[in-house]
């Protein structure tokens, strides 16, 4: 039995982090990340203020990330998923491999849609993801101006399409919250949908 869950966020929301920690508390988890599949910057697209369109569709492989879940629903136990019990597990749940797909542009990209059992978004104010973008070193850096100028319009027309869109069913996520909070909020959620899956 396979669980997928998306985990969607402005930048520096916290989705990583919270992919990584729920991965050790889930039986047989894996993560896939879209993060790795950002196209190299000459072939990435620079606007007329010479910014590098990185918060956008085009600047990523999204053809090769469906491949790779496509692959991984497939076979998830050849796909190199740890198989040891984290304690909490309960014997009714060795059989589930669970698949956490982490990133920043999932959820209007439609071959996507067809993957999910539970979506969720951590949101941030613009000040705090200013301020945590601002402490983060990138390669190549942000210039000038950049933030501003693309990485915040772009989260908001992003979330304004999925607010839009009435069939999208998301667990929206206070990114400001404790990340302990937040960890154990999605986790029970995580737990109810394994139940209902067996029921």
């Amino acid at each position: 039995e396979v669980f997928i869950m998306f985990s969607n966020s402005v930048t520096n929301g916290g989705k990583t982090t919270l992919a990584e920690k729920l991965k050790k508390m889930l039986p047989n988890c894996d993560i896939i990340s879209q993060d790795d599949f950002f196209k190299p910057e000459s072939e990435v697209e620079t606007d007329e203020r010479g910014f590098k369109l990185y918060d956008a569709l085009d600047a990523l492989y999204m053809d090769e990330m469906v491949t790779k879940i496509h692959n991984w629903i497939k076979s998830p136990a050849s796909s190199g998923v740890v198989t040891e019990e984290p304690q909490s597990t309960c014997d009714n749940q060795k059989n589930v491999y669970i698949l956490i797909v982490e990133g920043f542009l999932l959820y209007n990209y439609e071959p996507l849609n067809e993957f999910w059992n539970r979506r969720y978004f951590l949101t941030l104010p613009y000040e705090e993801c200013k301020r945590r973008r601002s402490t983060r070193v990138y390669q190549p850096a942000d210039p000038p101006g950049y933030f501003d100028g693309h990485v915040w319009p772009m989260y908001l027309k992003y979330k304004n399409e999925l607010e839009e869109n009435a069939s999208m069913q998301v667990v929206y996520l206070d990114g400001t919250k404790a990340q302990e909070e937040l960890l154990s909020c999605v986790y029970s959620d995580i737990m109810q949908e394994l139940n209902k899956l067996r029921e």
